[in-house]
């Protein structure tokens, strides 16, 4: 009986109605694209995510991740950190746009905090309840912008890149908790970024859990990965145990919040 009451109310949420639309926002001149999709009922605040892509841009995978959460009740916000809604074809292209994203974090700190606002700004948000996650490249900003000590409920990287030139601080963190989810067989981390990582959080006193997936390479969670990893020759895959299993363990967390 219990089961059944899980798997109704399962069915429920998943039917409930959201609301989606693409916004367009400016930062220092630069048009900026975003996807926001909210499940809050009128007259609801609920808490809010904020979705940093892969390094190929601002696609509909990531919007798709924000539609995901509204369903469940959430409002969430998919963001462009390349700017005028770039999206790279090639990974070629798409390791330039990463790199040059990257390279700046100043200024992809000034991108993520303007996007940031507008989420916080709207009528249905919890102002006081935000969360932040990111795929491949979108998991290393979502790093780097706890490590700069943007304030946020909960961080979540999802196969995404663990070192940086930049180091959490203590006390400069203001980060509730970080969540990692990385594939074991992911060449793109190696061990030794592992290490440094968690022993970096442990330094700064940054509260963390660290999931390392077994047969899981990069990419794990997208169902494009292992089409995309035969195309390019790259170390792409999906997996998905790894895929469930992480969003079941984030959501976790931020039901929580």
């Amino acid at each position: 009986m219990k089961f059944l009451i899980l798997v109704l109310s399962i069915a429920l949420t998943s039917c409930a109605s959201i609301t989606k639309k693409d916004i367009t926002y400016k930062v220092d001149g630069v048009k900026h694209t975003g996807h926001i999709a909210s499940g809050a009922k009128k007259a609801e605040k609920k808490p809010a995510v904020i979705i940093v892509h892969e390094w190929w841009g601002h696609n509909e995978y990531v919007k798709e991740r924000a539609n995901k959460l509204a369903k469940l009740g959430y409002v969430a916000m998919s963001i462009d950190m390349y700017g005028n809604g770039k999206q790279a074809k090639h990974p070629k292209d798409a390791g330039a746009f990463a790199k040059k994203a990257s390279s700046n974090m100043s200024l992809a700190k000034k991108k993520f905090t303007e996007a940031l606002k507008i989420l916080k700004n709207r009528d249905d948000v919890d102002s006081t309840r935000i969360a932040a996650i990111g795929y491949c490249f979108g998991g290393g900003i979502v790093l780097n912008m706890m490590r700069m000590g943007v304030e946020l409920d909960l961080v979540a990287s999802f196969h995404g890149s663990l070192s940086s030139p930049l180091k959490a601080k203590r006390k400069k963190v203001k980060v509730n908790e970080v969540l990692i989810f990385n594939g074991a067989d992911d060449p793109m981390v190696k061990g030794k970024d592992i290490t440094n990582f968690k022993n970096e959080m442990d330094n700064a006193r940054v509260k963390f859990e660290f999931y390392n997936y077994k047969n899981a390479k990069h990419a794990f969670t997208n169902e494009d990965a292992t089409k995309l990893g035969k195309k390019f020759n790259l170390p792409l895959a999906y997996n998905e145990d790894a895929d469930e299993d992480s969003w079941e363990k984030f959501t976790e967390s931020l039901r929580a919040l």
